[in-house]
């Protein structure tokens, strides 16, 4: 069945198709140079596409049902064809089994597509289940002939409908529930229940319930919707939560005491249909369209209304050529934008936009009379059948021109959600919408449809700028700013001057109007505009523009604002001082912390405030530098006031203590600040910045010339001694005081002979000018490198002995006490001596025992095979192997040495081993002396090299000790095997 669908379909795609292309100039189809695809070189496919499905029935279609992929439809009298359209090649045929002459009435098929309800003429209902091919008898259904059924889609699954609503031919309403479970010993039978609800009447009289629909809204609150003839009834309940399964007879039983709800028209066609749209699987309906005598009742479903399911309800009435008596609907079909009416010959598609025929297909008489259109609501096919053909409809891109009713109809927001994909459709809907806007003197409005069209520019400007119209021009501007691309800078910049022209404007107007409120209002909006990010480029590149804007208004606050925007904080400073406003001036430094701005304004803020301009300083701390700041500060502390200078020296304590700034401009302006206003202050900065010139960060001979010329001794004898000028020091520090220039003459420790000079100055001075015979004998006591007979001559003649008679006794004594220090010392030289001796002759008879099976401790070669050495410890080594030990671990100078020592040995060799040769004999004398010369030289030459290479014990001395943290591997070697290891 599939096969003989699918190629059907394919077969009528190519034909289509074939004759599209038939029909098409011989033109070149592609992209035109524009760069745009003309999308109408192809011929658009219909909305409604119909086909007919390629299957002869064996015998005549009664009835057809189609719900979720399911078709099924009644053959003859007593044949049952079921097709899952999901495998079309796998039909299923059944039997009905009767004998007698009754036919099938009707087919109902829940949106499970699993539960299919057979109505029989004779007023039987058959049942039979998707999953199984027996079919069964509903027992409790019988005697009532089934018109319509409405099923539970929030409870029915593949086993069990849940509860449904059943309508009948008289107008009663049953409730039921089918299972397809065998059930218990005692009850076989599909139907577990089947009991009376309500009846319907018209004028009096039952008649038939032609449909029913069931449908939840919120809070478990229920709407059914049954239909007679000419009346449709609505039933709202609300039923328990959570007992759903018990039916909905409780909806029924909350209306008894009152009517239901119903609307009725007096034309009858003797029978009536409904049919619903639901946009999404699962979900309820949105629409809903009723076919009756007077036309078509269509409308909207809105769950929210208390009483009444239908809202925003219209009625078609049928076009002239359709008569009741010879030509009525036979049923009706319902889409998101159409509804379709299916007569004996033919199939019309109205909008219910606009109420218009859209769409007329004429079927041939050759498949018979048409009877009925069915729609799936999960494939969204439309299925319509003759007694002997089958049709269905495909539904294509049906909202594509809904966008130009809705635009017709001056819905522009409906219009533009149906073209959002297709921009030139999009911009003649917002033109329009602009247009009409217009003409109804909503500028505003018309200004933002009008920035998204792609009308010119200029024309749209010009329409608002003659209407006099200024806000809805900004508006204007303003959206079509935002809509440009960064890369169109000239239209940017075109945009952004003229918008700030206008709210220049409209600010001034506000201002001389006194409307203070809306004044506040604008200047806000125009201050966001000055503020947005996205204008802020081009802003920047045009500032000069803005500020002769701004300035031609006379608008100062706005122009100090933009400045602040711009980062031009150096404009806003400068607006602050002339305006004397310095306070303001420094707290957008401080805000903003620019180290430039800082260096520039400085000088005119230290004139006016110091203290806080200080503060600042202090509170940026290391981001200033203060070098940079000198001028400021010697300008307004040599000629500013007491107030400047106390917070300049501030400052600078600041930066010395507290930065611990190392400049040395800044330690020499804090000298003469401490030299010429705070002189108390200067000893303590000389004392706490050290002893050391390493240590000091001012100019030594800077800070002397400083307190030399204002009279500061003390300071003048601290840097003398820093200096190390000892004897200026004790000379400056003697017109001070006598205790200050004994601290100083102390100062040379390695020294002694200066030292001892420095004390005669002090001597000289006690004695001289002093004229103290007490101070000096102290002078003797406090350093013991001056004797009596250093000050002697210092002392006038008339000096009596008297005054010396201690000193020069403790004199007397201390050269007696180190000439027996002297005498001892030689003797303990003379005693070393003779011991040194004895252990060098006992060292000359020294010998060592070398074994023939001895190695050497480097090699492990035998010992006796070249020249060795033998140390004490019990070392021995060949001579080139302890060469090579201890080479390497020579000092440069040891090395240079030994390498020079081994060219002179190799030198005395080559010149040995020549003398050797035969001479003639009138040489033999000289040649015997330089043999002599030069074996005495030789001999030197090893013995020194003995001495730098076998002065100790490679592994017991020095050596050994010395390349303890050596590492065992050498550095450049490391990653060499490193790498091997691996």
């Amino acid at each position: 069945m599939a096969s003989i669908l699918d190629e059907y379909e394919d077969s009528q795609n190519v034909v289509q198709s074939s004759q599209q292309l038939g029909r098409l100039p011989n033109i070149n189809i592609g992209i035109t140079h524009s760069g745009f695809v003309n999308a109408r070189l192809e011929e658009e496919k219909p909305i409604f596409n119909k086909q007919r499905i390629d299957f002869t029935p064996p015998e005549k279609i009664n009835h057809l049902a189609v719900c979720n992929n399911q078709l099924c439809m009644s053959l003859g009298k007593d044949t049952l064809l079921r097709i899952d359209l999901a495998k079309p090649d796998q039909p299923n045929q059944t039997e009905l089994g009767r004998k007698d002459d009754s036919r099938v009435h009707r087919l109902f098929l829940d949106p499970t597509g699993s539960h299919l309800l057979i109505s029989l003429s004779n007023s039987e209902c058959l049942y039979l289940n998707r999953n199984t091919q027996k079919v069964r008898s509903l027992s409790r259904w019988r005697g009532h002939l089934i018109e319509s059924v409405g099923w539970n889609k929030l409870l029915g699954n593949d086993t069990s409908t849940g509860p449904i609503l059943v309508g009948t031919n008289q107008g009663v309403i049953f409730e039921g529930e089918i299972s397809a479970n065998e059930g218990s010993l005692f009850n076989t039978n599909p139907d577990q229940y089947f009991r009376q609800v309500h009846a319907l009447e018209e004028d009096g009289r039952p008649v038939p319930v032609c449909c029913l629909e069931i449908e939840r809204g919120l809070e478990n609150k229920y709407f059914i919707i049954a239909t007679t003839r000419k009346r449709l009834f609505q039933f709202v309940g609300r039923v328990a939560e959570g007992s759903e399964q018990h039916g909905f007879s409780s909806i029924f039983s909350q209306n008894q005491d009152l009517l239901p709800s119903f609307q009725e028209f007096p034309a009858n066609m003797g029978y009536s249909e409904i049919t619903f749209y639901t946009s999404k699987l699962r979900t309820s309906p949105k629409a809903f369209a009723w076919m009756m005598g007077n036309g078509v009742l269509y409308g909207q479903l809105d769950y929210v209304r208390p009483d009444s399911l239908l809202s925003d309800v219209k009625v078609w009435e049928y076009t002239p050529d359709v008569d009741l008596s010879l030509n009525k609907p036979i049923s009706i079909v319902l889409t998101q934008f159409h509804f379709l009416l299916l007569f004996y010959d033919r199939v019309k598609a109205i909008c219910i936009l606009n109420g218009q025929v859209v769409h007329e297909d004429v079927f041939p008489d050759k498949f018979g009379p048409l009877k009925r259109m069915i729609k799936d609501p999960v494939g969204g096919l439309v299925w319509i059948y003759t007694e002997r053909a089958v049709f269905r409809y495909h539904i294509q891109r049906e909202a594509r021109d809904v966008w130009q009713m809705y635009m017709n109809m001056n819905k522009f927001d409906l219009a533009k959600e149906y073209c959002r994909d297709r921009p030139e459709c999009l911009d003649m809907v917002l033109a329009k919408e602009a247009e009409h806007c217009f003409q109804n003197k909503r500028y505003l409005e018309s200004a933002k449809c009008y920035a998204m069209t792609q009308n010119y520019f200029e024309e749209i400007a010009l329409k608002f700028i003659e209407a006099k119209q200024e806000e809805a021009l900004k508006e204007f501007l303003l959206k079509k700013l935002s809509s440009l691309k960064l890369s169109e800078r000239t239209q940017i910049t075109l945009l952004v001057t003229w918008l700030a022209e206008l709210y220049l404007n409209r600010l001034g107007q506000l201002e001389s109007d006194g409307n203070s409120g809306v004044f506040q209002e604008t200047r806000e909006e125009f201050r966001q505009f000055l503020n947005n990010s996205k204008h802020k480029e081009t802003l920047f590149n045009n500032r000069s523009t803005i500020y002769d804007l701004l300035a031609s208004h006379g608008n100062v606050d706005d122009m100090v604002y933009f400045s602040v925007v711009m980062q031009d904080y150096e404009r806003v400073i400068s607006h602050h001082c002339q305006h004397d406003n310095y306070s303001a001036a420094l707290d957008v430094l401080a805000k903003h912390c620019d180290e430039k701005l800082f260096y520039k304004f400085s000088p005119v803020l230290m004139q006016h405030i110091p203290k806080k301009v200080v503060n600042a300083w202090i509170q940026m701390g290391k981001k200033l530098d203060p070098k940079k700041l000198i001028p400021a500060l010697m300008n307004y502390s040599q000629m500013g006031s007491t107030q400047q200078i106390g917070e300049t020296i501030r400052y600078m304590e600041f930066c010395v203590y507290e930065l611990n700034v190392t400049e040395e401009a800044i330690h020499n302006y804090l000298l003469s600040l401490y030299a010429k206003y705070k002189p108390d202050s200067l000893l303590w900065y000389l004392e706490q910045a050290g002893t050391h010139t390493s240590e000091i960060h001012y100019d030594l001979k800077y800070a002397l010339r400083l307190c030399a010329e204002h009279g500061f001794h003390r300071a003048c004898v601290l840097i003398y001694r820093i200096m190390e000028l000892h004897e200026e020091a004790v000379d400056l520090a003697l017109q001070v005081d006598v205790d200050l220039a004994k601290s100083c003459a102390d100062l040379p420790e390695d020294d002694e002979e200066m030292r001892k000079k420095l004390w005669l100055k002090i001597a000289r001075h006690v004695v001289q000018e002093e004229k103290d015979v007490k101070k000096a004998m102290n002078c003797l006591s406090s350093c013991n490198l001056l004797k009596i007979e250093d000050i002697l001559p210092f002392f006038p003649d008339f000096v009596t002995i008297d005054h010396f008679k201690e000193a020069i006794c403790s004199s007397l004594e201390e050269y007696n006490h180190h000439i027996e220090e002297l005498k001892q010392e030689m003797e303990e030289a003379t005693e070393s001596a003779k011991r040194i001796r004895g252990d060098i002759q006992e060292m000359r008879n020294k010998y060592g025992v070398v074994d023939s099976q001895e190695k050497c401790a480097a090699c492990d070669f035998p010992l006796l095979n070249r020249s060795f050495y033998l140390f004490l410890c019990g070392h021995m080594f060949h001579y080139d192997c302890l060469l090579q030990e201890v080479t390497p671990h020579l000092s440069a100078y040891k090395h240079s040495c030994l390498e020079e020592l081994q060219k002179k040995l190799s030198a005395t060799t080559l010149s040995s081993r020549s003398r050797h040769r035969t001479a003639p004999k009138e040489e033999g004398d000289t040649v015997s002396l330089g043999k002599g010369g030069a074996a005495t030289t030789r001999e030197q030459i090893i013995s020194d090299i003995d001495d730098i290479v076998a002065s100790e014990c490679a592994y017991c001395g020095e050596l050994m000790i010395r390349t303890i943290d050596k590492p065992f591997i050498d550095s450049h070697r490391f990653e060499e095997e490193k790498s091997s290891w691996l």
